[in-house]
């Protein structure tokens, strides 16, 4: 049966391109050296095109598929990225078109059943996939303890179910290729306690609570926040494992 589409994002796109994190270049130049060729890549669950834009530097054209037309709308524009309203699980792309399909935070939200056949359907010969998500970021010791207390026991009972593979590291999801071992790569940022609150705004389990709550989960943490981080202009590093998943299209 066909999994309804659960849209988390739609409604905040220009927070989520605002303040989400971005992913290290040096990713895409690794990913772009795996496949037999360049000619076309293709991201599924390409939000508002961060890791699309990116791919573009390597490949002749890529393909961003998304089923929020609200993500697809405010995806950031590049002459070689055709972005397309579709599931990843039905993208409309002909038969053995691409080189590279990625999943950038986005892997445990399709429907597997149907995701991988469509893999192995639009990849051509010599084509890779793969998969790579972020989790709890890490800024100093006190703050981490602050956030991580948001993130548990303030709207962890919000966070949908699929979260726990994010988690996880997507050790706990199927993955029916010949894997690749990846390198580590680093993923880190520069941010203001305001650039922070704001990519608060774009976790899901936020939404939530307030939708269940009627209620504001981030004013339970700003002022102990704001506490910790003094100067709230004061750029603080902030980092974010990044796992990554990569396989031989068979």
């Amino acid at each position: 049966m066909t999994q309804p589409f659960k849209d988390y994002f739609s409604g905040k796109s220009e927070a989520y391109r605002s303040y989400r994190p971005g992913y290290p270049p040096d990713l895409f130049s690794w990913l772009a050296g795996l496949p037999a060729r360049r000619d076309a890549a293709l991201d599924c669950g390409c939000g508002t095109g961060q890791a699309s834009v990116a791919l573009a530097g390597h490949f002749g054209r890529v393909y961003a598929v998304d089923p929020s037309a609200d993500q697809i709308g405010s995806a950031a524009r590049h002459e070689r990225v055709e972005y397309r309203v579709a599931p990843a699980e039905a993208t409309g792309l002909p038969d053995g078109c691409v080189d590279l399909v990625i999943a950038a935070q986005a892997l445990h939200w399709f429907d597997f059943d149907r995701f991988y056949p469509e893999v192995r359907r639009v990849a051509r010969e010599g084509a890779v996939f793969a998969a790579f998500t972020y989790g709890l970021l890490a800024i100093d010791d006190k703050l981490d303890r602050i956030i991580g207390r948001f993130y548990r026991d303030v709207i962890g009972p919000y966070w949908p179910p699929e979260r726990a593979h994010v988690d996880a590291g997507y050790r706990t999801l199927p993955f029916p290729f010949a894997e690749i071992e990846a390198p580590a790569f680093a993923m880190e940022a520069e941010w203001n306690l305001q650039h922070l609150m704001g990519y608060f705004e774009t976790w899901s389990a936020v939404k939530e609570y307030r939708r269940m709550r009627d209620d504001e989960p981030l004013e339970l943490v700003a002022g102990e926040l704001a506490a910790a981080w003094g100067d709230p202009a004061l750029a603080r590093r902030v980092a974010w494992p990044l796992v990554l998943r990569t396989g031989r299209i068979s």
